[in-house]
């Protein structure tokens, strides 16, 4: 998902006792290099500079739950596993480097001590190359060596919250979906992105009912075909 607020589901439902908290939402941006500007020390065989992280919806800071992020990155990396501490760094939580290829990275989030909660594992798929749009607009994204976003939003949920948790979600407010991206700001998930993403879905829904429809109007016709040759057989 190529993605400015989301709104945040910040309630507590004292019947089921749980908790639904803020949505973070994590994915990349990769961006091809300029050979013409190429970064110090850069490996000659490495083709894009790529950012992967975690971040709260609109910039909003998210550490006041969550004490670490720890990143598992291809194995061909040197210290694979990454670890993002906002007591050393400043949020979002994010790991930034180079590389040609493609890859699954595992995160796994590390809440407070007040969550109680065990870490949370999420997988995402870098994406270095755009895949969504005809072939003019693909080739164009190429050429003009445009950032590729990968995001995905989320949604925490936390059963059963001490009260020092529940403190500590509802202290900060909530969070909004922006309406539409803010200059510079293209990864950011927003109402616009959302409902361009659903449009996408819904077209995609339609290609693949006319698919199944018509695989059907296939297989009714050849189990008529087939009938007819029984028929005929039987009459011989």
């Amino acid at each position: 998902m190529d993605h400015d607020e989301v709104t945040t589901h910040s309630e507590i439902n004292h019947s089921a006792q749980k908790y639904q908290s803020g949505p973070p939402f994590y994915g990349s941006i990769a961006t091809p290099v300029n050979p013409d500007k190429k970064p110090p020390n850069l490996p000659p065989d490495h083709t894009h500079q790529w950012t992967v992280s975690v971040r709260g919806v609109g910039e909003n800071d998210i550490s006041h739950f969550i004490k670490k992020v720890q990143f598992k990155l291809h194995d061909t990396y040197a210290n694979p596993l990454r670890t993002y501490t906002p007591v050393i760094e400043s949020p979002p939580f994010e790991v930034s480097e180079t590389g040609w290829g493609e890859f699954e990275i595992q995160i796994k989030i590390f809440f407070v001590p007040e969550c109680t909660e065990k870490a949370q594992t999420l997988f995402h798929f870098l994406k270095l190359h755009p895949y969504i749009g005809d072939k003019a607009e693909l080739e164009l994204s190429r050429t003009q060596r445009r950032p590729v976003q990968a995001f995905i939003y989320d949604e925490i949920i936390f059963n059963e919250p001490t009260e020092a948790m529940y403190d500590l979600l509802t202290s900060r407010g909530s969070a909004l979906i922006p309406p539409r991206a803010r200059n510079g700001r293209g990864w950011e998930f927003t109402e616009e992105s959302e409902a361009s993403e659903l449009d996408r879905l819904t077209e995609g829904i339609k290609v693949v009912q006319e698919h199944i429809k018509k695989a059907k109007e296939t297989l009714l016709e050849k189990e008529r075909q087939v009938a007819q040759i029984k028929a005929q057989l039987e009459k011989k």
